[in-house]
């Protein structure tokens, strides 16, 4: 609807509207200031000077010609644009419009009815339900549109459609939320006489008007009509003498053709011809299916859960007309409904509906059924009530949202009484968008359902981590303890202590990034090439310094000068050794041999290695112990973190490419430590990329 005319039926439901608001309104439409000017410049109006200003065009028409004016060729251009308007000759329609507008008016003058304007308008729109059925069934509705607009008219569009043009009328005005009784008189404007005597006065113009333009042969129900409006015989007369004149004029001004109008309209209703059921029934269910295969895409592109339910609902109304629509999904426990907030039904996130204390909601989660529901002559629990509340209807229809043979919620659309019918014809469609919409929830579940399992992995990610810095950083700690009493003892002797602070600051530093690292769960790698015998020195200087060697253990290094550089952090590399070097001497317990030494390359699947050995001359390991060695497992030493050293050995090594086995017997425990050699990740990546070019 033109906002001009929704604007102008404001203007004249206000009581102290004049002109300057009326042109300021006009103003705004430049068509329609087009029409005020070539009207007021016609024949009928020019006077000696040409009028060009609006103001002065207004002036020269009068306040009722223009409002005429302006609520005609609003309803014009509105509903000359519908589809297949333009395929139909409207002249009938619009000239039977026109009739029924002006006798409204002057009707409302004669009944004294303070809003002449608005009996015009609802007199222009009194069968503009027609137009609508025109356009949503062209082809149903193409052999009726030109009949005489009576009852058999109405009976033949139920039978036919489901629907009258007093129905589509009325339904299509109350969209536009006027505050006004317009959908009213244009719903009951086929109603009997005697059951409008407690109408409200535009109603009961509405259908005189209809009866003195459409029907003048039924002179009873005429006389009956004008006697609910208190108007006479003779004042009848004289608005129907009149009606002709004004309605040619008013045609001439809004540039409308009549000719030939009468010639169109044929004298009854009738049927279409039969229509094969088999076909009409194919036809019915491919639309459903296109309907629910485009309503599953729509479904499949919303992001989220909120986004889905928004969607399943704003579909619902635009395809089964619902005035509103809500889910109620079933709680993860299965015992209840709960409601799910969408746009202006904020309140369901605290509505609660249990399935066990019964009820019509319930029962239809439960039987998985469709269930249409009246607000009146049932007897309803407080849950239903406050639902019928919440929605504001007098009816609803409840669809439950099954996928898998699992009832996931209950779709509840709102729904006028007299709609129920029309719907119960449409089940098999509603269950297919039930089916539909259940599929797309499921998916949101599942997909919700991985989040929090990603999330509770990644959580489960950072406490291992944190398990594992803890017990790493107990490593650079001891040192620095360790160091710090060796600190004490040389300062003391007044000795020189810069090694030792440089150790201190080397070890704070690799504290800091320990913790740094659990921020990263998995930190960008760096390519760096490492000295393996500067680590291994670096590694004995801590712990020969701090006296954690005992002197009952020896070790014994063996490193070759070539080759010895690795592609690896040093960092890393020093953990590792921090960790077996530690865990050998408390091995040997009574005294022993340790032997780190270096073993030159190796060549494994084409990949060379560096290869680290460190070996200790204890009691070995137990079969149990061997077979779980690189798992984090509880060990028999005190303290929480105890056990985790060696899975920490194993990530590390294989954080850095790498390989580590383990042999242990009687005579000693060896672990052998295969790191990538300097060069060998990228002599690798060119070797491969060589034999894919020369394939």
């Amino acid at each position: 609807m033109p906002q001009i005319l929704i604007k102008l039926i404001e203007h004249l439901q206000a009581d102290d509207a004049g002109m300057p608001e009326l042109a300021a309104l006009i103003a705004k439409d430049a068509a329609m200031t087009s029409k005020i000017l070539t009207v007021a410049n016609s024949s009928a109006y020019h006077r000696n000077v040409r009028t060009v200003g609006l103001e002065q065009s207004l002036v020269s028409l009068g306040t009722d010609m223009i409002k005429t004016l302006v609520i005609s060729e609003s309803v014009f251009q509105t509903f000359n644009s519908f589809p297949h308007s333009g395929s139909t000759d409207l002249r009938g329609f619009w000239k039977g419009s026109l009739t029924t507008a002006v006798i409204a008016r002057d009707v409302a003058r004669q009944m004294d009815y303070p809003h002449v304007e608005e009996a015009y308008l609802a007199g222009l729109l009194h069968n503009v339900g027609r137009l609508a059925l025109l356009a949503t069934a062209p082809k149903e509705y193409a052999f009726n549109f030109t009949a005489r607009d009576d009852e058999d008219l109405c009976a033949v569009e139920q039978r036919t459609l489901q629907i009258t043009h007093s129905e589509a009328g009325a339904w299509l005005i109350e969209r536009w939320n006027l505050d006004s009784f317009l959908a009213d008189s244009v719903l009951y404007h086929h109603e009997p006489v005697t059951r409008l005597e407690a109408a409200h006065p535009l109603i009961r113009i509405v259908r005189l008007a209809h009866l003195l333009c459409c029907h003048e042969d039924q002179e009873q129900a005429i006389l009956e009509a004008a006697r609910l409006c208190n108007l006479d015989g003779e004042i009848l007369e004289q608005i129907t003498r009149n009606a002709a004149r004004q309605v040619e004029k008013s045609a001439n001004y809004l540039g409308i053709d009549l000719a030939g109008a009468d010639d169109i309209v044929a004298p009854v209703a009738f049927a279409p011809p039969p229509v094969d059921p088999v076909q009409q029934r194919l036809s019915e269910e491919v639309r459903n299916i296109m309907l629910v295969s485009e309503m599953g895409q729509t479904f499949a592109r919303q992001n989220g859960e909120a986004g889905l339910l928004e969607s399943i609902t704003r579909s619902a109304r635009i395809l089964f007309d619902f005035e509103t629509a809500v889910v109620l999904l079933e709680n993860p426990t299965g015992h209840a409904l709960h409601g799910m907030p969408t746009g202006e039904h904020q309140r369901l996130a605290e509505f609660v509906i249990p399935l066990n204390k019964g009820g019509v909601v319930a029962q239809c989660a439960l039987e998985r059924k469709l269930t249409y529901v009246s607000r009146e002559g049932q007897a309803h629990n407080v849950a239903e009530e406050q639902l019928f509340r919440i929605l504001g209807s007098e009816s609803m229809v409840l669809l439950p949202l099954v996928a898998n043979q699992r009832c996931l919620g209950v779709l509840v659309g709102a729904v006028p009484s007299w709609q129920m019918p029309l719907l119960q014809k449409r089940e098999r469609f509603l269950h297919s968008f039930g089916t539909q919409a259940a599929a797309s929830l499921e998916t949101a579940m599942s997909e919700r359902g991985h989040a929090k399992r990603q999330i509770a992995h990644v959580a489960e990610e950072y406490r291992e981590a944190s398990r594992r810095v803890v017990h790493e950083v107990n490593n650079p700690l001891s040192i620095i303890k360790n160091y710090l009493s060796v600190l004490d003892s040389k300062l003391a002797r007044r000795e020189p202590v810069v090694g030792e602070m440089s150790i201190l600051n080397e070890e704070i530093d690799r504290v800091g990034q320990l913790i740094n690292g659990l921020a990263d769960l998995q930190p960008t790698e760096v390519s760096r090439t490492t000295d393996v015998g500067k680590v291994v020195d670096d590694v004995l200087r801590l712990f020969r310094a701090t006296d954690f060697v005992p002197a009952s253990v020896q070790i014994v290094v063996r490193m070759q000068e070539e080759p010895a550089e690795i592609d690896g952090d040093a960092d890393l590399l020093k953990q590792i050794l921090v960790n077996l070097i530690k865990n050998a001497v408390e091995a040997l317990g009574d005294g022993g041999k340790i032997e780190i030494s270096n073993r030159g390359h190796v060549n494994r699947e084409r990949k060379l290695y560096l290869e680290l050995v460190v070996s200790d001359t204890g009691p070995g390991l137990s079969a149990e112990v061997l077979a779980n060695l690189f798992s984090p497992v509880r060990s028999s030493k005190e303290g929480a973190h105890h056990g985790l050293g060696l899975s920490i050995v194993h990530s590390l090594v294989k954080k850095m490419q790498g390989l580590i086995t383990c042999r242990s017997g009687k005579t000693g425990t060896t672990f052998e430590i295969l790191l990538p050699a300097k060069g060998s990740n990228s002599q690798v990546a060119g070797v491969q990329t060589r034999v894919m070019d020369s394939a």
